[in-house]
Order: structure tokens, then C-alpha cells, then sequence
């Protein structure tokens, strides 16, 4: 009998991860090697700090060496490449993450050119996701990696499956409906402009939601017994956090459901240590 409304906990999934990324780094510590981060961060984002922040203590609790660079939104372009170009050369750190979104003075697309390919942690250089995209992914978006890792640790088998992706962002939407491709499932890309997405969407096994919009697909979106993955992350009017998903409603129709908070934002943050740690062992050779 098909069980539906199982929460895929998100917070519960990292929190196993990172032990185990704790375990190795103590170990590659004693070899003489010290995983690296850096985070450079551009102005006041209150949502960006927040997400800084957060990258920071992960990294203190795995036993990677975490450094924050602040500076003021009125950085020139020029000026923050060459911080780039310094934390290039610098061996002490083997992943650069700059944090998104930046003032509109600086292009961002210069911006992830110029990081080492070989440190770009969160996967969104056009090397890595070219290879990403030619099946030989390397450095991936964290974001859908951490989503598969999520299907891998609750036996969700992809093979053969519809999937419906919302969403066309480089971040999330394209590499995820590649991740999944690689996975043996069908996959249809969707997003604002499809028409007659909910009755799309109704054929979904698989449902990955990235529109932005909250609590935009309701239970009339939903095959019942499809797993359903939110990576909204929204204010409503009362300022509380929600999903792109309505959850309350969905919850009931779906086998499998990730929660907003407590769902997708962890693993996020854990596989961009998990790539931290691989790519220190990679420049290492």
C-alpha cells in the first residue's frame, strides 16, 4: 500500500552528512591537509548574510577552515576580481564562493569566468556545468545535488520516471533536469510561461518546484503518490518563511514532500562542503 505525506528531512539528512564530513577531515587533517573555504560578500543582503552565516558555522562543525570577505556594495567590478584572482593562487583555500545576487555595477557573469574552475564549489562556472551538462559533472549547482543525494537516502528510485522540473535558472532548474536525465528518469522542463502547467505537472512522478512564488502549486498540481521537492524559499505577508509549494495541502496528495525550512536549504549548504572537501583532495594530488 502506497503511503503517502512522508516528510524528507532535509535538517536530519545533513546533519548525517556533515558527521561524516567531520570523520574525513579529521583524517585528512592528520595527513597534513586542511580543506579551505572562501566567501566573498558584497554589500548588506539581509538574506545573503543569513546565508553566509550559515555556510560559516557548517564549515566551523566539519572542521573546514572558513573565510568570510566583506565588502562594501560600492566594490568595483575591477576590484573584486582581483580579489578572485588572489584566492585563485592562494593554496590554503580550494573553494571560492562568491554570494549572488551582486550590486547591478558588476556583472556577474565576469564575475564566475573568473573563478579557478577547480575551486568553484558551487558548480556554476561554464566548465562545470558544460561537463555537468556532457554527463561528466564534477563540480555540481549545490543545489540539485543536494536534491539526489535526498532521493538516494530514501531509496526514491528515478529510473523510468516522468519528472516535471518548474523552473529554468542555471542554478537550479537546468542541472537538475540534467541530474536527473543522468538518473534514467523523463524529464520535462516547465516554467512561468508553459501553458497548462498544472495539468502538465499532473503527470509528474517526480515534481522539483524552483518558481519563486509562494505556495504557487497547490494539491490541483500534484499525481497523488508523486514526490514532491520544493526549493521555494519566500515571505508572506507575515514574514514567515514558506515554500513554493502549499505544503499543508500537497502533504496529503504526495508519497514524499520536502518541508520549507528543513527541507532542500540544508542539503544545500552541506554539499557545498562536500565539494569543498573533494576539491581539496583533487588539488592535492
Amino acid at each position: 500500500m502506497l503511503v503517502l505525506g512522508v516528510n524528507i528531512d532535509g535538517k536530519q539528512l545533513a546533519n548525517l552528512l556533515q558527521e561524516q564530513m567531520k570523520e574525513e577531515v579529521a583524517l585528512l587533517k592528520e595527513s597534513g591537509l586542511t580543506p579551505g573555504l572562501v566567501v566573498l560578500l558584497v554589500g548588506e543582503d539581509s538574506a545573503s548574510q543569513v546565508y553566509v552565516r550559515n555556510k560559516d558555522l557548517a564549515a566551523a562543525r566539519i572542521g573546514i577552515v572558513s573565510k568570510v570577505e566583506r565588502y562594501p556594495e560600492t566594490i568595483t567590478e575591477a576590484e573584486l576580481l582581483a580579489e578572485i584572482d588572489k584566492y585563485n593562487a592562494d593554496p590554503q583555500f580550494h573553494g571560492i564562493l562568491v554570494q549572488l545576487p551582486l550590486p547591478k555595477h558588476i556583472d556577474e557573469n565576469k564575475v564566475l569566468l573568473a573563478i579557478d574552475p577547480n575551486k568553484d564549489v558551487d558548480g556554476f562556472h561554464p566548465l562545470n556545468l558544460g561537463a555537468l551538462f556532457a554527463g561528466h559533472p564534477t563540480m555540481i549547482p549545490c543545489t540539485p545535488y543536494g536534491i539526489i543525494k535526498m532521493f538516494e537516502h530514501y531509496d526514491i528510485d528515478l529510473e523510468g520516471k516522468n519528472a516535471v522540473v518548474i523552473g529554468r535558472s542555471n542554478i537550479v532548474g537546468k542541472p537538475m533536469a540534467q541530474l536527473l536525465l543522468q538518473k534514467n528518469a523523463t524529464v520535462t522542463m516547465a516554467h512561468s510561461k508553459t501553458k497548462n502547467l498544472a495539468a502538465l505537472c499532473r503527470q509528474a512522478d517526480i515534481l522539483v518546484v524552483a518558481i519563486g512564488r509562494g505556495h504557487f502549486v497547490t494539491k490541483d498540481f500534484v499525481k497523488p503518490g508523486a514526490v514532491v521537492i520544493d526549493v521555494g524559499m519566500n515571505r508572506n505577508e507575515a514574514g514567515k518563511l514558506i515554500g513554493d509549494v502549499a505544503y499543508d495541502e500537497v502533504a496529503p496528495v504526495a508519497s514524499y514532500i520536502t518541508p520549507v525550512p528543513g527541507g532542500v536549504g540544508p542539503m544545500t549548504i552541506t554539499m557545498l562542503m562536500y565539494q569543498t572537501i573533494e576539491s581539496a583532495k583533487r588539488l592535492h594530488r
